[in-house]
């Protein structure tokens, strides 16, 4: 088979999966054992391209359709065409966006893209960078701050100073943990500030710990406020974040990877990010609301233009990056803690240019009607309630259960048969030991009607699971 037809059959699979992605179920399940049986992995193919098209074919019809409005467990779904041009075309040049001399298309739309960011986000000083996403634009932010608290720590570590100590919601998302590990404060000095009813960071209670802490000799250097936490949705306040930065000179950060969306609509930005423009650094993962193709995050810092070369730089790298040469500033490696970057400044570029900003907006303000119509919802089924008020885009709720069932065992259980039917998959979290289903739109073109439908076919399974629980 020539490269030819290898091109003409791959593209003719992939434009028919994507035309019957909304089709049929979200997923034709096996379990583990049946499906690596099905795979046949340890055959091999011995450069016969027939046999790699029956795993190709395979891989897709085995795979969630993350684009069948089914698939309601993540803060991402199927991604954008224009996105998805640009993967098949970053695969196919297949570069590193570490130097301009290697990715001089990527580069420039690289810095085109984090300039336009920069400004919609106030940081007239700033600069930015593509990442791997949220989690570690966490963990570099975290470590600028480290930096900053101690001047000599990027060349001698940490030996022979005060314990640093790290703030955030004790709702805020793991990789914060992560990011303590990995960067040598330990996880027991990441310290989880309570949470108010709304499921914000209390702001008495961590000034609390700020001055506690500072008396025993230990240096608060770090505060990360969620902007849309992961399970119920809610938004850290900032103004008043800002102020205790003010009088105790912390990092003032802000992971933004879910509710960061909210910077594409002025009057959601009023309402859920007031004051962002303050901020030391803020992290958003554009392949959430969205919908760039994964990934696709971007890193902001409110600092003079050089400090993420500071902070992420390290060692002799002159065969890669040369400063003589006249366009060395341009190089994106030098900031960032990777030496290969994959190019993931196209398929942004392509979104953004298509949909631009106001298209982007409408489709958050959608996301954002659809889940309050979805709360109204839950009220209005005696079967289902909700285990806490929504505060943005999560709508969290779960199915009544009489006292002799135990409530978590059978939502888990309802949860998982939808699942394995391939009729949906809505994702699930502990809020105060209470099983949660979280429901979280991302489809483009999901309704109000897609919204009945799925909380009726839940119903529908519960209704009928409950009859065999009390039958059984």
């Amino acid at each position: 088979m020539n490269e030819e037809a290898i091109f003409q059959r791959l593209l003719a699979l992939v434009e028919q999966y994507h035309a019957g992605r909304k089709q049929g179920k979200f997923l034709d399940y096996l379990d583990p054992e049946t499906l690596a049986e099905e795979l046949d992995l340890k055959k091999d193919a011995d450069g016969d391209w027939q046999q790699l098209f029956q795993w190709i074919g395979k891989y897709l019809q085995h795979s969630v359709k993350t684009g069948h409005p089914g698939f309601l467990n993540r803060m991402w779904s199927g991604a954008n065409l224009p996105s998805i041009v640009g993967e098949i075309i970053t695969a196919v040049t297949n570069t590193s966006a570490c130097t301009y001399e290697g990715a001089p298309v990527s580069t420039l739309m690289e810095h085109y893209m984090l300039d336009t960011m920069l400004d919609l986000a106030g940081f007239a000083e700033g600069e930015g960078q593509m990442t791997t996403g949220s989690s570690n634009g966490n963990m570099i932010a975290m470590l600028a701050a480290r930096n900053q608290a101690i001047e000599t720590g990027k060349e001698h570590g940490l030996f022979g100073h005060s314990p640093l100590l790290a703030f955030v919601s004790a709702d805020a998302h793991y990789s914060l943990d992560k990011a303590a590990n990995i960067l040598g404060l330990g996880t027991h000095n990441l310290i989880k500030v309570p949470v108010d009813e709304h499921g914000r960071m209390q702001l008495q209670a961590l000034e609390r710990l700020l001055q506690q802490h500072r008396q025993n000799g230990k240096i608060p250097f770090f505060v990360c406020a969620t902007l849309g936490t992961t399970v119920r949705g809610a938004y850290d306040s900032l103004p008043p974040l800002v102020e205790l930065r003010e009088k105790y000179g912390f990092w003032l950060h802000g992971d933004g990877a879910w509710g960061g969306a909210a910077l594409l609509d002025d009057e959601l930005r009023k309402h859920f990010l007031p004051g962002i423009e303050q901020l030391d650094s803020f992290t958003w993962d554009f392949h959430k609301m969205a919908g760039t193709n994964l990934m696709c995050n971007v890193l902001l810092f409110n600092h003079h233009r050089g400090t993420l070369r500071c902070v992420c730089s390290a060692g002799e790298h002159s065969y890669l990056f040369r400063e003589e040469d006249k366009n060395a500033e341009l190089d994106m490696g030098t900031a960032s803690l990777q030496c290969g970057r994959r190019v993931d400044s196209l398929k942004w570029f392509l979104d953004w240019k298509f949909f631009g900003k106001t298209g982007l907006a409408e489709r958050i303000r959608h996301y954002l009607a659809l889940s309050e119509y979805a709360e109204q919802v839950v009220h209005g089924i005696p079967e289902l309630e909700m285990t806490v008020p929504r505060e943005s885009f999560n709508v969290c709720f779960h199915f009544r259960t009489p006292e002799n069932l135990p409530a978590n065992e059978f939502n888990l259980e309802l949860r998982n048969r939808l699942f394995k039917q391939g009729i949906s998959l809505v994702g699930i979290a502990y809020i105060e030991e209470k099983l949660t289903l979280r429901l979280l739109i991302t489809h483009p073109d999901y309704s109000r009607a897609d919204v009945d439908s799925f909380f009726s076919t839940l119903v529908a399974a519960g209704k009928e699971l409950m009859h065999e629980h009390l039958q059984g």
